[in-house]
């Protein structure tokens, strides 16, 4: 055995001293301090090459979660709820952990007609991707922006916002949190407020910024960007970009378009990314390996995904676990499919160690 190989040897996890190895009295002693020596748990902390996963590749019907949250809205009045909401739970994780991955929450939130979810911020950061129904909003930061089947609305962390539904039928969408992360750092609460004063320009953010490659003149003079300066993504709009790019797009690349800041380019939130695909029929698309979790919601079509060796059957509404460094194959069936993303990208990014390959 080389100097290498035997370095690699003491490496092992049976190699390393176990508790139990250790004298009572000794593991007493230090326990009594509110110490614990790291060694018995370091594998547990740093596997050897691949993370340790609880989360599971795991999908939600929507279709069968949906008669359970319209009957919500019968037994539940919003008063009650404040938000009106079933959770999808990934099961690896268990029912109390109300998670999707480990840093992505995701829930199904139902309004009815004449409801209003009462105005509130709150630190974790959000957002609400529409599944179906028209006449809901959501206002945020005095700004009313139309919830339409497939949009996308931004509620970043501490910025006011409440939703209503002037139409009729159920209105039903997705909300997207950080919610996991800033629990887990005991920085999470919400602060209630009064409703708000709509501005005068109805669903301003997204018809400042209508067309990719331009901006308001004023800009150009700007030193510092808008955090936040588009809210609403109408799916209208973002359907049709996908449909230009895939004329451009080789049959062997991936058609996706990033939702991002128009101001700066970059993602439109700090912690979680958004994208959108079309999915070719007829062909397998197997992306990159990545370090970041994700979750996949269904918007248009039908198909599967092979995640982890897991295969998922999928259709219209649909809601799909991936795990970090997951191996992942999508492929459409008899016409091409749009998906709609989550992931924790950008948190990973930020902290230096997004990896994909």
């Amino acid at each position: 055995m080389n100097a290498l190989d035997a370095v690699n040897s003491l490496g092992h996890a049976d190699s390393l001293g176990r508790l139990e190895d250790l004298p009572a009295d000794y593991v007493k002693a230090i326990n009594d301090l509110s110490v614990a020596p790291l060694w018995p748990q370091l594998r547990g902390l740093l596997p050897r090459g691949k993370p340790a996963r609880a989360t599971q590749p795991f999908m939600w019907r929507y279709q069968d979660i949906r008669p359970h949250l319209l009957r919500a809205g019968e037994l539940t009045p919003i008063e009650k709820a404040e938000r009106r909401v079933l959770v999808l739970c990934n099961p690896g994780h268990g029912l109390d952990k109300l998670v999707a991955t480990p840093t992505i929450y995701v829930g199904l939130q139902l309004i009815l007609p004449g409801e209003v979810a009462p105005n509130h911020r709150h630190t974790p950061t959000a957002v609400r991707f529409v599944i179906e129904g028209s006449g809901g909003y959501t206002t945020v930061n005095s700004e009313k922006c139309p919830m339409e089947k497939g949009d996308l609305i931004l509620t970043p962390a501490l910025n006011w916002h409440e939703h209503g539904h002037g139409g009729s039928g159920p209105v039903v969408w997705l909300d997207a949190l950080d919610l996991p992360m800033i629990y887990g750092m005991e920085a999470s609460y919400a602060i209630e407020g009064p409703s708000q004063t709509l501005n005068d320009a109805l669903d301003a953010s997204q018809n400042t910024y209508r067309r990719a490659g331009l901006l308001p003149y004023a800009s150009l003079g700007q030193a510092q960007r808008a955090e936040y300066p588009q809210i609403r993504y109408p799916w209208k709009e973002v359907r049709e970009a996908l449909g230009a790019i895939a004329t451009v797009t080789p049959k062997d690349e991936a058609v996706q378009l990033a939702y991002v800041n128009p101001e700066t380019g970059k993602p439109c939130l700090p912690t979680l990314g958004f994208s959108a695909q079309q999915l070719r029929a007829g062909q397998d698309f197997s992306p990159r390996k990545r370090s970041a979790s994700s979750v996949i919601h269904v918007i248009e079509g039908q198909g599967e995904s092979v995640i982890d060796g897991v295969t998922l059957q999928w259709g219209e509404g649909d809601t799909l676990a991936i795990p970090t460094h997951a191996e992942v194959t999508h492929r459409a069936r008899a016409k091409d499919a749009y998906l709609f993303h989550v992931d924790d990208a950008p948190m990973q990014r930020a902290l230096g160690f997004y990896e994909d390959f």
